[in-house]
């Protein structure tokens, strides 16, 4: 066949051929489409189920007794732990940094840290100074100042409504059923969580003084660092009842722009430092003898499984700052395990929480 008559066919099959890549183009165009509007969609399905199902899980873990600066800690299982006390938040130094169980610590989620629960632990934080609450799930250890019971992420902070304050009094509460399935996606496992009853048990084999050590505050706890040193206390105040319209609107705002955020009554509560407690009285009333030129003090009974305990108070203080400056004095006297403590209008005797 001559040259000629092939050169017609050239064109068609060069087109054909851009025929083939441009359907071809498109075909992966479509692909990339589908696939970015997949991405999409996970996104938004992920974005409605971040507070059920967290980015980072972190490793399981309990821990060993641990010191810092002269004080135990013993981290254990408890899920009846109940506090009440100063909360205090941290952001941009730990930003980027792991936490304590290995996660990646994002200032602008909700997290905190906890001293001695399980990690992670899921509790409900409630900011007693303006009704709202939250859960949280603990994935670091902290704080470590005397003075303070949980180290909330800034976002938290701002959520609960102390950021620019810095402090709050505050009631942190475990979420049991919560907290085991936390636990149980850490671990890896199906099913349900089995503690162990060792792990149940406060370990005791690191150093202590020789003090009382059984939880005054939160009964329903089995053991909390810093109850079991001796501490006094001042005479409460007159107990106003509370009025539910005294929730702040601010709050009621915040709680319908964030779900997540409960707002709800609280009782008027106190600021104390708690220097000792004892289960003799006279013992009891030698530290009060001590330290009454410090601040008003009380001597307050409290029923711990039978058994009578005096717990030595100072205060109420009117702020958390005035609190810090009487609680380093009250150390200073050689009462190392004195600590702040809050307490609701209702407490006292033989009702150590009434929050």
């Amino acid at each position: 066949m001559p040259k000629s008559a092939l050169r017609p066919a050239r064109p068609l099959w060069r087109l054909g051929c851009q025929v083939t890549g441009v359907a071809t183009i498109l075909v992966m165009l479509a692909g990339c489409a589908e696939t970015q509007l997949a991405v999409h969609s996970v996104k938004r399905i992920g974005a409605q189920n971040q507070t059920s199902a967290p980015a980072q899980t972190g490793a399981y873990k309990i821990g060993k007794p641990y010191e810092i600066a002269g004080q135990w800690y013993y981290p254990a299982v408890d899920y009846e732990y109940r506090e009440t006390g100063i909360a205090s938040w941290y952001g941009p130094k730990f930003h980027g940094k792991y936490t304590a169980n290995g996660e990646i610590f994002d200032q602008n989620e909700v997290s905190a840290a906890h001293r001695t629960l399980p990690l992670p632990s899921i509790v409900r934080v409630t900011n007693l100074e303006n009704g709202r609450s939250l859960k949280v799930r603990i994935n670091d250890r902290g704080p470590f100042a005397r003075s303070r019971i949980i180290d909330m992420s800034r976002k938290a902070a701002q959520l609960l409504g102390f950021e620019q304050k810095g402090t709050a009094k505050v009631m942190v509460e475990v979420l049991e059923a919560e907290s085991q399935q936390a636990a149980l996606i850490a671990q890896g496992k199906g099913g349900s969580v089995m503690v162990t009853a060792a792990e149940k048990e406060t370990v005791t084999a690191a150093p202590r003084a020789s003090v009382e050590t059984v939880s005054l505050d939160a009964p329903q706890s089995k053991k909390a660092p810093g109850d079991f040193n001796d501490s006094p206390a001042p005479a409460l105040a007159k107990r106003a009842k509370y009025d539910p319209a005294s929730v702040t609107n601010d709050a009621a705002v915040t709680a319908q722009a964030n779900p997540e955020v409960n707002v709800s009554a609280v009782p008027p509560s106190a600021i104390y430092v708690q220097a000792g407690a004892f289960s003799v009285y006279d013992n009891a009333l030698n530290l009060r003898n001590q330290l009454y030129n410090l601040a008003p003090t009380k001597i307050e009974p409290i029923d711990v499984k039978g058994t009578t305990f005096y717990r030595v108070r100072l205060g109420p203080m009117a702020t958390v700052p005035e609190a810090d400056v009487l609680l380093e004095r009250v150390l200073a006297s050689g009462q190392t395990g004195a600590r702040v403590i809050v307490e609701c209008a209702g407490a006292g005797g033989n009702t150590p929480a009434g929050c």
